[in-house]
């Protein structure tokens, strides 16, 4: 069969015309999808600033809760916008939501203690029960707080040790924040034999606790018989003082205590 040079350059020519218009067509697309991208991404670039901005305004709101609110939004721009540049190539954005969401159930699903941890982060950040530089004891986790983050808490404890502790155990139990009220209590307890010595016992325990000025005047230190035995009465001195001054208070009055109930009249503690 011949090849008829009319037809193969009709042909030619009409595939030719044919990639011209998708050319043109395709640029205008490609074009408005750069000019997409770029404004797409000053305005999440702007949205971020905005939006962390406007949460550093407001009082006691948590540092690293506005930088991750912030980062979302700018991420929810950028998502948003890369939808709009492929609806410019013709894909059908509602498959491509529909395909995102899909992921997004996947991987939360993946990540479900992750998620867990990031949601109790938000909520110990919002409500606060405890801040960095509070001394904490939540079940069998103590010490004090260096940083809260998203998923996990870092904390020092007693010995210096470093513990990082999952978000969603910190919110689940209940946590003793031994700092935040600004006083503690402390309670230091003699036993005496005789019945006879207990004013004079307390008497020496008031007189101790008067003489360190960081124990509180208001509420007043007292002393008081806690607990009657056989052969022996138990006598407790009860003071307040400030949170940061409770352990050596707590180590310097014992030990005052101590050498006050040496005597043979008195009693040992």
């Amino acid at each position: 069969m011949e090849l008829d040079p009319a037809n193969a350059y009709a042909a030619i020519q009409n595939g030719f015309d044919q990639l011209y218009v998708l050319g043109v067509s395709y640029s205008l697309s490609f074009i408005g999808a750069v000019v997409l991208l770029v404004v797409g991404y000053m305005v999440a670039g702007l949205v971020e600033r905005s939006v962390a901005g406007g949460l550093k305004h407001i009082h006691g709101f948590d540092l690293t809760l506005t930088r991750f609110l912030a980062a979302v939004s700018r991420y929810a721009v950028l998502i948003f916008v890369g939808v709009m540049v492929l609806g410019q190539f013709g894909v059908q954005t509602a498959s491509i939501i529909a395909a995102i969401g899909a992921a997004g159930l996947a991987i939360g699903l993946a990540l479900q203690g992750t998620l867990q941890n990031i949601a109790a982060g938000i909520m110990l950040l919002v409500l606060r029960p405890f801040r960095i530089g509070e001394e904490i004891e939540v079940g069998a986790i103590s010490g004090l707080v260096e940083e809260i983050g998203l998923f996990a808490t870092r904390l020092r404890t007693a010995e210096g040790v470093f513990l990082l502790a999952p978000n969603s155990t910190l919110w689940n139990q209940p946590v003793r924040n031994y700092t935040r009220n600004g006083m503690r209590r402390n309670d230091i307890v003699v036993t005496v034999a005789d019945a006879g010595v207990v004013v004079d016992a307390e008497n020496r325990l008031l007189a101790v606790a008067a003489a360190d000025a960081r124990v509180r005047k208001k509420p007043a230190p007292t002393a008081f018989v806690s607990e009657l035995g056989e052969g022996a009465i138990k006598i407790t001195l009860r003071y307040w003082t400030s949170a940061g001054d409770f352990v050596s208070t707590k180590a310097e009055l014992t030990e005052k205590v101590v050498s006050h109930f040496r005597k043979p009249e008195g009693a040992e503690q």
